[in-house]
Order: C-alpha cells, then structure tokens, then sequence
C-alpha cells in the first residue's frame, strides 16, 4: 500500500523557508495528502540550527495535524557539493548532510534525500568536474556518513538528478550495491529518468533499493527544466510505474514534488497534484 504524499516545496513558499511547516502540514491534510517531505532550509522553521527541542516541537505539529513527516529533503546540496572541487565546501555539504540525519531522526523520517554529487549543474555556472573524480569523492563521503546513519536508523536516499552523475539505473544500483548496506538506497525521481530513460526500466533494476519515490512528470518533447509539468500532464507511463514499484515490493512513501509555478491561484496545484495522485493511484471516486 503506496502512501500519498507532497514535497514542502510544492507549495507557495516552500523553496524559500518562508512558509510555517506547521501551515504546510495543515494544508497537506486538507487537499487529501497523508505525509510530507519537509525540508532543511537556510532559513524558516527548519535549519541546520534546529535543535532536538524544536524539532520534537514540529513533530507535535505533525501529528496534531494527522499527518506523517516521511523524509526530509535539502537543496543546499547544489551549492554545498559533496564533489566540489574546494574541500572546505565538500566539508560544509557533509556537516550539513550529518544534520540532515539527526533532524531526520528527531522528525521521526527514517530517510533523508542526499545529492551525491554533482558533474556539473545545469543552473549554476561552474567548470565540470571530472566523472572519476566526483565519483570518489561522492562513494568516500556516502561511506563517511553511513555509520551515522545506522546509528540514527535514517537510510540515506541518494536522488537521481540532472548533474550528470548516475545517470543510469546501472551506475546508481552500482554505486549504491558498493557499500553493502541497507541504509544507503535510492531516491528515485520518476520525472528525472525521463530526460535520457524510462522510469519504470530503474524501478525493475534497482528493486528492494528503493527507499523514497518522487512523482513528477515530463514532456520529452521539450526536453529541458521547462518540459517538467503537472502530474498526468507529460510521458511518465504511470500504470507502468506502479506495476513496477508493485513487482518491486515498494510499498512506501509516493512523493509528489511539483515546484510552484502557478501565477494566478497558486494554492490550486496543490489541490490538482491530490486530485491526480489519486488518479494514479487507482483511488479515484
């Protein structure tokens, strides 16, 4: 049994911190939606500054609300790479993933989405980094973090995105199978296999990997950040989809991850990715 859920991003606000989790979590229940993906901000009620205290407080929101916090995301690994080139940023993005865990671990998520690595960035201007060179530097730091992740019993999510590093469900099932731990698994985005494959083709191949699902659609026809647009609206296959997480024995958090984007009623994504989850996931009425 899928679990219907949405990103804190999704919604007016959420990108930038700005929104109170408490309102997110308010929100979310009343479109329909039974879990969230919060998320580590550099500002708002979730920082790297949160302490234990705080975070029990937002969990008491949580559950006042009727709604289970399913894992907890962090954009700032974009600019904080666990690749960069400086090792003082590679160093700020693995204290950073460190308090991605213990926040995880007081939210009770038992898994945080982590960036590995990154290429390059398709919205930032940096010179690439060589593909052997991060990928050292991201198996070196995922096994950096993974006894304390144990410790915390939060599994590390590792996401495929556009950063031109596992870009194939081989390399990810690869890098994942190296350490030989079931608290390092995928994060898998369903929009972002469209841009070169097929999301269901790594579903099938990663399986039991799969700790986290992201749900977003995709026009191939556009083929940039711009062909990302409303559930049911792209070329995802969802009846292939969840065949596949069915066959896979996942069983977990389904995340939809919209980004807002509406310029008149921003609030009516939130109310049409319900409507469409519900679609995809046979619950129609």
């Amino acid at each position: 049994m899928f679990i219907k859920g949405i990103s804190y991003w999704s919604f007016p606000g959420g990108l930038e911190g700005a929104l109170p989790v408490a309102g997110a979590f308010e929100r979310a229940k009343k479109a329909g939606f039974e879990s969230i993906e919060v998320c580590l901000s550099p500002a708002g009620d979730l920082t790297a500054r949160t302490t234990e205290a705080q975070a029990k407080q937002t969990l008491r929101q949580a559950k006042d609300a009727g709604i289970q916090i399913s894992s907890v995301a962090c954009a700032i690994f974009w600019e904080k790479s666990l690749t960069d080139e400086d090792a003082a940023v590679r160093k700020e993005g693995f204290d950073l993933a460190r308090s991605l865990i213990d926040l995880a671990h007081w939210l009770e998520a038992d898994a945080v989405l982590v960036i590995p690595g990154a290429v390059d960035v398709f919205f930032l201007p940096a010179p690439p980094v060589d593909y052997q060179t991060v990928y050292g530097r991201a198996t070196d730091a995922i096994g950096a973090l993974e006894p304390h992740a144990r410790a915390a019993g939060v599994a590390l999510a590792v996401e495929n995105v556009w950063s031109k590093f596992l870009v194939d469900p081989l390399a990810m099932r690869t890098f994942i199978d190296q350490f030989g731990s079931p608290w390092v698994g995928s994060y898998l985005d369903v929009g972002n296999c469209m841009v070169n494959g097929y999301p269901e083709h790594w579903i099938t191949m990663l399986g039991h990997r799969i700790k986290r699902v992201h749900l977003k659609d995709f026009r191939r026809d556009v083929g940039t950040a711009g062909g990302f647009v409303d559930l049911l609206a792209g070329d995802v296959n969802w009846p292939g989809v969840i065949s596949a997480l069915n066959d896979a024995g996942y069983s977990g958090c389904l995340t939809a991850e919209m980004i807002p984007g509406y310029k008149y009623y921003p609030e009516v994504l939130i109310e049409n990715t319900s409507r469409a989850m519900d679609a995809i996931l046979g619950r129609r009425a």
